[in-house]
């Protein structure tokens, strides 16, 4: 039934490429089970407007604020822009001013790295992500976007991933408690390519276990496309930035491709807009949301 399955929907070029990662491998997980059509909605990551929200005054609820405006359904809030003494209080306050604006907690993220050799370091870096998995069930986010991090110097690559592994499937484990995904993000390091991602998201034996799906954050390849035709069909969130790199020569992202991408491995769930590009956030995002609008 697994090899019927993963057959189902591994398919194409993209699929044909993922299996051959699995291939051999009995403890491979399968890509997500989806029900075609996909349904896609737009969101914003907070971490566009970073500026505004470290220097220029702003709030997490000046930013759903903005989302409202926006005329978005989502709001993908950060950890890195809540207060430095999280409450209870703050966090039942935001979730219910989300609410009185219509705009729905997309996801989150944090900062961790479940690669380094230091245990101390990786074990506090376990009980935070756990933290702010507490954290975000509160605020009722249906996926936290985690790293994974680099491979620490002397170290071999077989026993970085599994390190990595083990730290994965503690949190997940964690997470699935409190009815939280933990999307695996392709962010540079050990998932610099999308075999590395892939080999890691073999190997992790838990639930409430995915992909972070970034459109621009393939940047060692001469083909990003390819390698994000290969990591779609485990997403459970979307993130799409407006450039992408190709041999090392960034560009502007062909957002219909990615989209399509998205589309053809029957992925639904939210498309969070991350603006990184260098033009003023509040004169570009917009226009960037009304050409996604337009593709989604």
């Amino acid at each position: 039934m697994k090899s019927i399955l993963r057959r189902s929907f591994l398919t194409g070029t993209a699929g044909l490429a993922s299996l051959a990662l699995l291939q051999g491998r009995s403890d491979a997980i399968d890509p997500f089970r989806r029900t075609a059509p996909g349904r896609m909605q737009l969101s914003l990551a907070a971490y566009s407007l970073r500026d505004k929200l470290t220097k220029g005054g702003w709030d997490l609820f000046k930013f759903v604020d903005y989302c409202h405006e926006q005329g978005l359904a989502g709001a993908e809030l950060t950890s890195y822009y809540f207060p430095a003494d999280v409450t209870t209080e703050y966090l039942v306050d935001l979730k219910q001013h989300c609410h009185r604006r219509g705009v729905t907690i997309s996801g989150g993220a944090i900062r961790n790295d479940f690669c380094q050799t230091d245990a101390t370091k990786l074990a506090a870096d376990i009980e935070h992500t756990k933290k702010w998995i507490d954290y975000y069930a509160i605020l009722g986010a249906p996926v936290i976007r985690i790293f994974a991090g680099n491979q620490p110097k002397n170290d071999t690559w077989g026993d970085t991933v599994a390190r990595c592994v083990r730290a994965c499937e503690t949190v997940c484990e964690y997470a699935h408690k409190k009815g939280v995904y933990l999307g695996l993000e392709n962010h540079g390091g050990v998932t610099a390519k999308a075999e590395g991602l892939l080999e890691i998201v073999s190997k992790v034996q838990a639930k409430s276990f995915g992909i972070n799906f970034d459109s621009g954050n393939f940047s060692s390849t001469d083909d990003p496309y390819r390698e994000l035709e290969q990591i779609a069909p485990y997403a459970v969130n979307a993130q799409l930035k407006v450039e992408i790199t190709t041999n090392g020569k960034k560009g502007e992202t062909d957002l219909k491709r990615v989209v399509e991408i998205l589309r053809k491995s029957g992925y639904s769930g939210w498309v969070a807009l991350e603006y990184e590009a260098k033009e003023e956030p509040l004169e570009a995002i917009p226009k960037w949301l009304n050409k996604l609008r337009s593709i989604v």
